[in-house]
This record gives structure tokens, C-alpha cells and sequence, in this order.
């Protein structure tokens, strides 16, 4: 056996699309390519990535397989698998069983197929719904469909769990993704029989304050251990509600080398580490326990044989990073959807954007992280992205623009790190691509409408008007009352042949005498007849701007803490194609505006987050010095800060009702009695339970936030509840007796 030297190891972050095999099989090759033009003989992919990760139900049909099978074919017929070890996610159907697998291919060879063992099954993820895990630690035979027997002259492969041996003594073995977060990960399983790289092909999506975790998973694999951990992960949306983040990274030793972009437009990313696998051999003779408890494994893991050699340099390896980037919260709230909306525009061929923009905080904050996004795109396109040119010029010629290529000059400021690229981007003033500006393509694309009525305030009209201008968004104001007005006629005509003694009255709001059922139906028709003017608008502002442009999609801007609270009208203007803020809380997202307000320029923003947030559905009262007469706070009975704990405590500290009250009365002892804290978590149940249908047609939202209350994929809870919560309510109320009972002892 030769001894090992040093080997170039890469990994990558790949944005695909569920079901498009075409593209993913395009996106694949590339990156090996890429990773062979670096040097590198080792690649790892990112999980499923020949289908996409979110075919969800797709998987259940027989087809996603056989393309899949068809993909995998041309990828090893191709031959660019010729020199370099390739793991290569792929859904695999072995004796009729579905399994999500990492097929190991060198050479147009398929050397072993490695099965999920511990599968994804919390939160956004169903894997057990698709696959199965794999319990087995061991390999079986694998018989190769026929097509893939003729390209590779083998009939049966390795299949199950094992690790590779090759040539030059180096020991390769396999993880998938939720493997990694498991107590018992195989990792550590591997390491401790002489494995040297361990690579993780991943699909794990973004959320706030995930990052840290991810990076501190992949060194504490190798800190106890030694060994080299290469982990690859999807980036952008593959069609659905996540957006997966890339952060494609490289450690060795418990020591970060490579670390790849988490917010990024491009395609495909590679980077690439240079391993010598003296220094593995090193930590571990250095470890006193790792030489004891190595020594006595009782259960060995099988080794596949690999006629293949890794070790082309004889370098050092590279120098660990000392501080990996990891992204500031309010980064993540701006930038993450940012890069989400500009793939969910260019993959669903529609013509941009339409907002209903209040001169409110959540409007505000969607419509700013449009702005972001065109900041984005035109930084990309001009420091070169090829497939981001493509695409923005595909969709600026609908809107009647064609871009002239001469006037092109790339991006004139030094060329940062990827990792901080998007910060450039956000405080460059000066961003042209041939002659468009973020402001210009914003004009382009994004459309935003102020909805009034005779209850609008000035000064809500005024910011929205403002903001529109800042960012260079097509604005439109359309009063609205005019609609109000018949509808509410309609009914009074249908009341007079029904209620003779109320025909003469109609509906009036509380401050006019009449009653709260008045009241909310009156500022019901209001807030579904924006819904309606808002998607009119989105369908007939194309037309209006030219016959070649496209429909445009609405954007919802509802907050993940009034969707909790139920504080908003079904089918109102929270109603939308995609809202980019809907998993949010309102904490997160006022200083993410107020961030965003001095980094990219934006100073009107300071001012909306200042102004309280108002529905503006009511009459403004003769008495309301700054113009507001209804204030979402006040109508609420919680400030959105206890919205954000209650909502914490719910669904990510999987609190019921008492678990909740006890947290909040440990939390909130010094500004609260016990009555106080029994009535605001009592409250919050009970306005959870009577609103609990509206998370059933919710628009789809950007996933962001742990305790985000989303019916349809991630908070599966009964629509319908005892909105009493008889023994729950019983029981805080026995608490707060004894505990009153205590203090006046």
C-alpha cells in the first residue's frame, strides 16, 4: 500500500428544481467539471440532487425514479466522472423499497449505492412519508437496472452502509444530512475505524440562527475524532416554502478550511480544500482516549475495495479559517428571502412583482427586500454571473427593455470575498449593469399600490409614496372607497327586504353607535376589497404597460405573530401568491428595516418602523392627535414582543396552555401579577383557537422562523379546538390561586 500524500477535495452548493431533471442533471455536470478543473479527485453533491429535494410526493411515483435512473445514466456515460470520485444523491428503489440514497460513482462506475439510515422527519421535513430508512450495518447486493449494466459492465453493486478503500490508503465514507444532527451520527462511527473523509451530501434549509449550528455540527465531528468532513447542501428554491442556503463547507481536524456562500444567485459554487492526511494521522496519535476506544471497536464496518487513487500533490494542508462568516439575523430576515424571490420570478416566467404598500411596517419590509433583490441581481450580473444575465435579460426584454451589451463594464470595486459579496452589494451606490440600475429594474418589476379609503391617513399615503420613490418601484394610489361604498349599499337594499326597522340605519362602526358585529364586518369589506383591487392590479398593470409584459405575482406582507394571534382577515390582502415575510415576527423585522435603513441607503424606512402599526379600518377618532385612531397593539392586547415569546414558547418549546403560562410567569414576574400573566396566556389560546382556520388557506410563505404557525407544512395542529380549553384554563387558574394564596402568607 502506498502512502497517502495530499488530495484536493471539493464540494459544492447546487440550486436545482424538484422534478426538472434536465436542468439538475445539467447543474451536476457542471460542478464535477468545475471540481475537476480545480484540481480536485473527490466531490460531493448535495442530497437528491439528480431530482431536487422537494419532490415530496412525487416520490411516491414510479417515474421520478426511472428518470432519475435516466439522469444517472447519461451523467456516467457522459464521462465526467472519469478521474474523480463523485457522490451523487439520487432516490434509489432497491427489492421495491423507496430509499434516499448517495450513489458513489468513479471512472463511469458505480462502486456503492449508501442508503438514508436516520431520516428527516421534524418540522418542514416528511422523509419517512417518501422512504425508508436503512437499518442495516452492513452492504447487499444491488442488481443495476439494464441501461445502467450496459455502461458499466457490472451487474450487481455494494449497497448499504460501507466505506471505500482506495488505492493510496485512503478511507472514504458517507453521511446524509440529518444523519449529522442525530445523537448517534455514523460520522463518529466511521472515524473511529480509520475513516479520512467523511462526505455529507445535505438538503437543509435556512433558518434565523441556524448557520452557527450547522458549522459548529460539521468541526465538533472531527474535533474528538480527527478527520476531514466535506459537506455540500442545496442553495436557493427548488418550489416550495424553503429556501436552502448553501454554506457549503470544508473542515479537518475540528477546524473550518473551506466555507462556501449562504446567500448567493449563483448556479453552481464549488470550493475546494487540500487535505494531507499526515495531519488526520497526526491528530490522532495525538489523542490518548481516540487510540483506547479505536482499539477496542467490537463491530467493524465493511470496506469496498477501490481501484482509484486520490492523492495527485504533495502540499500542505490548507490553513483552518479563523472566524467562518456567519450572518447577522437581520441579514438573514432581508437577504435570504431576497434571494428566494428572485428564483421563485425567473423559474415561474411571470412579469414581477405587485404589493398592496400601507406606509406600514410589513409592506414596507417586502417591498425592501425587492430592492434587495434587484440590488442582488445587478451586482451579480455585473460582476459576471452568466446565468443571472440570462435570466434578467429574459425578463427585462417582456418589459420592452433590450439590454445593450456594449455599454457592459464589470463591477469596478474590488471583488470580494463570496462569502460577504451581498454586503457590497447593499451599500454600493453606484451598482449599473449596461445601463440598469437596481432602481431601474425595480421600476421594471416591482409594483406597489396604496389602497385608501375615506379611513386612510396622509400619513401613511405619504410614506408609501415615499418608499416607492426611494426604490424606484412602479407606484400607483387607487381609492378604493368608491367599492366600499356599493358593497355596503348591496347590503342595506338586501337588509330593507328582510329587517324593516333596521333598513334606515345600515351598519355603522362602534364610534357611531353601532355594535362590534358592525364593526368588523365593516372593516372586513374593506380589507377583502384590497385583496380584490390587488389582484386586479397585478393582472391589468401588464396591460397597461405594455402587451408583452407578464402577469405579475402579489406578495402577502403578514407577520408570522399576527397569523399566530389570528389579527388579520381571511382573504384579505394577507391573501397573496408568495409572502416573503409571513414566518417573521414584527421584533425581527423593525430592526432588520432599521439595519437595512442606514446599510442600503433607505432612509424612509426609519420613520415607518417609528410610526405604530394601524389597520387603518376605522374612522380616524376627532381626538387622535398623531392621526391614529386604531393601533394594532392596542386592538391586539399584546405588544408584538409577547406575541414573539408566546408564539416561542407554543411551538418551539412545544409548550400547551400551563407549560406556556408557567414559562411566561417566570419570564414576566417582575412587570406582571399572576392574574396578569393567567389572563395574556389564557387570551392567546383562546384567540389561537377562533383563528386557527385562517393558517388553512394562509398564503405560502418564505419558512424563516421556528414557532411560525403555518398549517399546511410545518405546524400541523387541529384547525377546530375547544376555544375554552376547559381543563387547561381550569388548571391555570388552580396555579394562580395557590400562588396567591402563597404570597399573601
Amino acid at each position: 500500500m502506498s502512502e497517502p500524500s495530499t488530495a484536493i477535495v471539493a464540494s459544492s452548493n447546487l440550486k436545482l428544481l424538484a422534478m426538472d431533471f434536465d436542468k439538475n442533471l445539467c447543474v451536476v455536470e457542471r460542478a464535477i467539471l468545475l471540481a475537476k478543473e480545480k484540481g480536485a479527485t473527490i466531490f460531493c453533491s448535495s442530497e437528491l440532487c439528480l431530482s431536487g429535494y422537494s419532490c415530496e410526493d412525487h416520490f411516491l411515483e414510479l417515474d421520478t425514479f426511472t428518470h432519475c435512473i435516466e439522469s444517472l445514466a447519461k451523467l456516467l456515460e457522459s464521462g465526467v466522472t472519469n478521474g474523480i470520485l463523485c457522490a451523487i444523491g439520487c432516490p434509489i428503489l432497491h427489492k421495491n423499497v423507496r430509499y434516499n440514497c448517495v450513489v458513489m460513482c468513479v471512472n463511469s462506475k458505480i462502486v456503492l449505492i449508501r442508503p438514508k439510515m436516520t431520516l428527516a422527519d421534524d418540522g418542514n421535513y416528511r422523509e419517512g412519508r417518501y422512504f425508508t430508512a436503512y437499518k442495516k450495518f452492513t452492504t447487499e447486493p444491488f442488481e443495476l437496472p439494464r441501461s445502467l449494466q450496459k455502461i458499466t459492465g457490472d451487474v450487481h453493486v455494494p449497497f448499504g452502509f460501507g466505506m471505500l478503500q482506495l488505492n493510496d490508503g485512503v478511507t472514504v465514507g458517507i453521511e446524509l444530512c440529518e444523519e449529522l444532527w442525530a445523537p448517534e451520527n455514523t460520522s463518529t462511527r466511521q472515524f473511529m475505524q480509520g475513516c479520512d473523509i467523511v462526505l455529507n451530501c445535505s438538503a437543509s434549509h435556512t433558518q434565523l440562527r441556524k448557520l452557527k449550528q450547522r458549522i459548529d455540527l460539521i468541526t465538533s465531528a472531527t474535533v474528538k475524532t480527527g478527520g476531514a468532513y466535506v459537506y455540500s447542501n442545496q442553495i436557493g428554491c427548488d418550489g416550495t416554502r424553503l429556501f436552502f442556503d448553501g454554506s457549503a463547507m470544508i473542515a479537518l481536524n475540528g477546524k473550518l478550511l473551506k466555507q462556501g456562500s449562504f446567500f448567493s444567485l449563483n448556479t453552481v459554487e464549488v470550493i475546494t480544500a487540500k487535505i494531507k492526511f499526515d495531519d488526520i494521522r497526526t491528530s490522532r496519535q495525538g489523542s490518548a482516549s481516540f487510540q483506547e476506544q479505536t482499539a477496542n471497536v467490537t463491530t467493524s464496518i465493511q470496506t469496498i475495495r477501490v481501484q482509484f487513487s486520490t492523492c495527485p500533490v504533495l502540499e500542505e494542508s490548507d490553513e483552518p479559517i479563523l472566524d467562518p462568516v456567519i450572518p447577522d439575523p437581520r441579514e438573514e430576515i432581508m437577504v435570504g428571502p431576497a434571494c428566494y424571490l428572485w428564483d421563485y420570478l425567473r423559474l415561474s416566467f411571470t412579469g414581477g412583482f405587485l404589493l398592496p404598500l400601507s406606509g406600514g411596517a410589513d409592506s414596507a419590509a417586502t417591498a425592501a427586500i425587492v430592492f434587495v433583490m434587484c440590488k442582488l441581481v445587478i451586482y451579480a450580473a455585473a460582476t459576471g454571473n452568466q446565468d443571472v444575465i440570462a435570466d434578467l435579460t429574459r425578463i427585462l426584454r417582456t418589459c420592452g427593455v433590450e439590454i445593450e451589451t456594449s455599454r457592459h463594464v464589470l463591477f469596478t470595486m474590488d471583488a470580494p470575498d463570496h462569502l460577504v459579496a451581498y454586503k457590497t452589494a447593499l451599500a454600493a451606490i453606484d451598482l449599473n449593469y449596461c445601463g440598469i440600475t437596481p432602481e431601474i429594474l425595480c421600476s421594471h418589476i416591482m409594483h406597489t399600490v396604496y389602497l385608501g379609503t375615506d379611513f386612510s391617513s396622509a400619513l401613511t399615503k405619504r410614506r408609501a409614496e415615499s418608499l416607492g420613490q426611494q426604490i424606484g418601484s412602479f407606484h400607483l394610489e387607487l381609492n378604493i372607497q368608491p367599492a366600499v361604498d356599493v358593497v355596503i349599499s348591496i347590503f342595506v337594499k338586501f337588509m330593507q327586504t328582510l329587517v324593516k326597522r333596521k333598513a334606515h340605519i345600515g351598519p355603522r362602526f362602534v364610534v357611531e353607535g353601532g355594535t362590534m358585529t358592525e364593526d368588523l364586518a365593516l372593516q372586513n369589506i374593506q380589507a377583502r376589497l384590497r385583496m380584490i383591487g390587488a389582484y386586479m392590479c397585478a393582472q391589468l398593470l401588464p396591460w397597461l404597460r405594455g402587451d408583452d409584459r407578464k402577469p405579475l405575482l402579489v406578495l402577502g406582507s403578514a407577520n408570522v405573530d399576527e397569523s399566530l394571534r389570528g389579527y388579520l382577515t381571511k382573504y384579505d390582502c394577507s391573501s397573496a401568491d408568495i409572502n416573503p415575510i409571513g414566518s417573521m415576527s414584527k421584533s425581527d423585522l423593525r430592526k432588520s428595516l432599521l439595519w437595512l435603513a442606514d446599510t442600503a441607503h433607505l432612509p424612509v424606512l426609519t420613520e415607518i418602523v417609528d410610526a405604530p402599526p394601524t389597520a387603518e379600518l376605522r374612522p380616524i377618532a376627532a381626538d387622535a392627535g398623531d392621526g391614529y385612531s386604531q393601533k394594532d397593539e392596542d386592538e391586539m392586547g399584546f405588544t408584538y414582543d409577547e406575541l414573539g415569546e408566546l408564539g416561542t414558547w407554543r411551538k418551539a418549546i412545544r409548550c400547551g396552555p400551563v407549560s406556556t403560562f408557567m414559562k411566561a410567569l417566570s419570564k414576566w414576574k417582575q412587570t406582571k401579577t399572576p392574574e396578569e400573566v393567567a389572563t395574556k396566556v389564557k387570551n392567546f389560546y383562546r384567540f389561537y383557537a377562533i383563528n386557527r382556520h385562517k393558517m388553512t388557506t394562509i398564503t405560502p410563505s418564505y419558512h424563516a422562523e421556528s414557532y411560525s404557525p403555518d398549517d399546511n407544512r410545518f405546524d400541523l395542529r387541529p384547525f377546530l379546538t375547544n376555544v375554552n380549553w376547559p381543563r387547561q384554563f381550569k388548571t391555570i387558574d388552580q396555579l394562580v390561586k395557590q400562588m396567591m394564596a402563597t404570597m399573601e402568607k
